[in-house]
Order: C-alpha cells, then structure tokens, then sequence
C-alpha cells in the first residue's frame, strides 16, 4: 500500500486479453509476429524515404513521421502486453501505468493530427496543383509536425494529472491488456466527475476536429474530381486517396466508437478486441496500405537493393 500519495496501491494487475489458457501460446506468437512485422515495416519505410531523394515530397515526410509514431504507439502497449502473456504475470507498478497511459494518449493524438496533415496535404495537391509547392513549403511541414507534438502533449498531460490525482483504494485488477485511461476512471474510488467532464472537450480536439478536417478535404477533393470527371482524374484520385482513406477509417472508426460514442452494448471484452485493432493491427497494414504498394516505394526499395547486391 501507498501511503506517500491518494493512489493507495502500488502496482495494477492487468487481466490481459479475452482468451482462454490453452490459446495463449498460439496468440503470444501471433502477436509477436504481428508486432515484429509492423516495426520491420515501419522502419522500412523511414530508411526508403531517408535514403531516396526521390520522397522527400511532403506526403512521404508526413508519411515518414507516421511511421515513427506508430512505431511508438504500438510499442507502448504491445511489448507488455507479450511479457504478461509468456510469464502469466500482468502485475504493472503505478507509476508505469500512469506513465504508459499518458504515451498511449500522446502518440494516439500525434497519429490523429498527422493523418490530418496528410489529407491537408492530398486536398492541396489535388485541388491546387498549380501552388502545390508554395503551400506545401518544408516550413509549413515542419509546423504541422511540431503542433501534432504540441498538442498531443497538452493533451495527454491534461488526461494523465488528473488521473494522477484520483485514489485507488478499492481495486487494482484492470479488465484489460493495458492501462487503458477509461478503465482507469471506473476502477477509481474517488470522484471522477471532471476527468470525464474534459474527455469530451479534449476528444473533440484531438479525434472529431481531425476527423472533420479529413472529411472536409475530401468533400473538396471529390468535389474537384466531379468538375471535371474523367476516368483517368479518377483512378489517379483513389490511387493517391485510396490508402489514406484505409487508414484513416481503421483509425478513427475504432477510437470514436470507444471513446466517443460509448454504448451499453460495448462489453469489456469488446472493447480490449478493438483496442488491439487499433493499438497493434492497424499500425501493422499501414506500410501495407500505404507505401509498400506504392509504386514510388517500390522504385526505391528496388533502387536500394539493387546497390546493395551491386556492392
């Protein structure tokens, strides 16, 4: 027991994943292998877009930093969530648990604005291709990235102080894989009226702003196309669009039906299944989806081991 602080316990036990006993070696390798592979992807695509000149175009930058967020974002989660699995034990201090969930929260919010900026930047490219390059200027890049960080972080920090503040006194078992920031709130034996009450200004300015930025662009993008509709503008726009799109509904469709729009039907054990979608599955197909079927990528990819075997 905790006696320096209102936390009251000193480690959270977290219940892990829905599966039964006998399933847990077949899961554990799995989701090492789904793990592993997102890393592997990811960190291609930030060497093939370090290494060729050819992708450093805005799309890739932005593309790049995704890249690294979801790198991070999975690894906030998925490496304890394998260590509880093969050593059967989800014991987790009290203060990795405050820290884990407040860099869940960060590069969660990170993840949300940079698919923003992205889709800013298909909105400009498509719509004004003309002053594409004077918009879209590595200065105006550098400050969408850096307000991702900035208000990521406030809002996370906002979240994770007062979390800080509530005493746990009843119970320490989380139904859960890990410290999941609303899991955390009907755990908490004290008064958690104004952590919820600021869930739903800081959701809107981290998901539901973002997502609306997205549509919007879209909305003119698809309006653009229709001005002039030809087969070719067409397939060109969803060749650009397409993956983003993916991407984007995996994302935000799993986190707004959890967070936003929160149902009595949402029983715990549906909600960790989704939490995984969006903390491990949907980071892995991102090189999938985004790049790896991109021709640009596969040009450099090629460049690349081509130089390397001609070594």
């Amino acid at each position: 027991m905790r006696k320096d602080n209102r936390s009251c316990v000193s480690e959270f036990i977290l219940l892990g994943l829905p599966i039964q006993q006998e399933e847990q070696g077949l899961y554990y390798a799995l989701f090492l292998a789904m793990y592993l592979t997102m890393v592997l992807g990811n960190l291609l695509i930030i060497l093939l877009i370090r290494l060729d000149s050819r992708l450093h175009t805005p799309m890739y930058f932005f593309l790049s930093h995704l890249a690294f967020t979801d790198i991070s974002f999975s690894s906030v989660t998925a490496p304890k969530m394998l260590m509880s699995m093969l050593t059967q034990s989800g014991s987790i201090p009290y203060a990795g648990c405050i820290a884990q969930e407040f860099f869940f929260l960060l590069f969660g919010g990170i993840d949300s604005f940079l698919l923003t900026s992205m889709a800013y930047d298909r909105y400009v490219a498509i719509c004004h291709p003309l002053h594409y390059n004077t918009i879209m200027s590595h200065g105006l890049c550098c400050l969408l990235v850096i307000l991702s960080w900035i208000l990521s972080s406030a809002s996370a920090l906002v979240h994770t102080l007062l979390l800080a503040d509530l005493s746990f006194c009843r119970d320490n078992t989380l139904s859960h894989f890990f410290c999941d920031l609303s899991a955390l709130l009907k755990l908490s034996s004290s008064d958690t009226t104004i952590n919820e009450l600021v869930i739903l200004p800081v959701g809107t300015v981290v998901i539901t702003i973002p997502f609306l930025c997205i549509l919007v662009s879209y909305g003119q993008i698809g309006a653009t196309i229709l001005k002039t509709p030809s087969l070719k503008g067409i397939c060109k726009a969803l060749s650009t669009c397409g993956s983003h799109l993916s991407v984007v509904s995996l994302y935000y469709g799993a986190i707004i039906g959890l967070y936003l729009v929160p149902s009595s039907n949402n029983t715990s054990d549906n909600e960790v299944i989704v939490a995984v979608l969006y903390t491990l599955v949907t980071p892995m197909l991102n090189p999938f989806i985004y790049s790896l079927r991109n021709r640009d990528m596969k040009g450099a990819l090629r460049n690349i081991l081509s130089r390397t075997f001609s070594l």
